[in-house]
């Protein structure tokens, strides 16, 4: 079983910035983690997956060029550097991590962490 846990969730307005974090209990090369987002009344969706340990990594068309995932491989640590947030960026975010070069659909998803809200202001 592994643990994830989040934080650096909070409230920040438009154009402001936040970073969440995640610790893992267990990371290896071979997961993927990532991070993904639900706002109230939607779906659970893919914001940014990293892999093989920091090698490569996917984002949401909705968030290029103003997030940045990056990961701890020694401190089991992975990281969503959020700048330039907009309103819609409102939502439940999760860390979670998978196998492989999943970790873009829910499914594909073998642990979830609890989540953190993110709420940006106009």
């Amino acid at each position: 079983q592994v643990h994830l846990v989040e934080s650096g969730g909070g409230s920040a307005q438009a154009g402001g910035s936040l970073r969440l974090s995640c610790a893992a209990s267990y990371m290896y090369n071979t997961n993927c983690m990532a991070w993904f987002r639900q706002a109230l009344g939607k779906e659970r969706e893919a914001v940014a997956v990293i892999y093989s340990g920091g090698m490569s990594s996917y984002y949401a068309d909705f968030v290029k060029g103003r997030f940045t995932i990056s990961q701890d491989n020694g401190k089991n640590m992975v990281y969503l550097q959020m700048n330039s947030l907009k309103p819609e960026d409102t939502a439940m975010y999760y860390c979670a991590q998978g196998w492989g070069n999943s970790c873009r659909n829910p499914p594909e998803v073998n642990y979830w962490g609890q989540g953190t809200q993110v709420t940006v202001s106009p």
